[in-house]
């Protein structure tokens, strides 16, 4: 088993069923939906895999008990959040400050949007997050201009939450290696 804490939001059809058969343990998945909850855990006991636990939680008001991730995975939560007609900046400020609690300093934020571009969710997670990666996406040609319909980073946590506790090793248990040249 590969241990890694790996956290997935909003996750009723998730990356975790496939990161659990790929081997990794100590995987989460939270949904603020008990049905999806309910349908996520039918799923998984379908499959057979025990190393995935669901919680019921509402990212935006976490529970204390969430934290210490080395990778948090979002495929439309933050896309879902910005739509909000109710104080969507503030959302939006809150999801980064939730982000900021759960994951390790040095641990893995990966988002899939396709309603903001890359330059957007730079200048949205500018505060504590650093790139770490732009994931190739489909492009398109449209009028003479290219583009892509979705956008797919990995950023790296650069900061540390108050609320983490001091002393502990908060670095991602595996080192980065550089890409292949050529």
């Amino acid at each position: 088993m590969l241990q890694c804490l790996i956290l997935e939001l909003e996750m009723v059809f998730s990356w975790l069923n496939l990161l659990a058969k790929f081997g990794f343990s100590d995987i989460t998945g939270i949904d603020y939906s008990p049905s999806a909850i309910q349908l996520s855990g039918s799923v998984i006991e379908k499959e057979g895999l025990s190393n995935i636990k669901l919680k019921v939680e509402d990212f935006l008001n976490l529970s204390t008990q969430l934290s210490g991730f080395h990778i948090c995975i979002d495929k439309g939560t933050f896309d879902a959040i910005s739509l909000n007609p109710d104080n969507a900046i503030e959302k939006r400020k809150q999801y980064v400050k939730s982000l900021s609690r759960v994951l390790k300093v040095k641990g893995f934020f990966l988002i899939t949007s396709c309603n903001w571009t890359k330059e957007e969710l730079l200048n949205e997670f500018s505060e504590g997050f650093e790139l770490f990666e732009e994931l190739p996406t489909p492009k398109f040609s449209f009028g003479g201009r290219s583009g892509n319909s979705v956008a797919a980073l990995v950023f790296k946590n650069v900061r540390l939450f108050l609320g983490q506790i001091q002393g502990v090793d908060h670095t991602w248990p595996f080192p980065r290696t550089a890409p292949p040249q050529g």
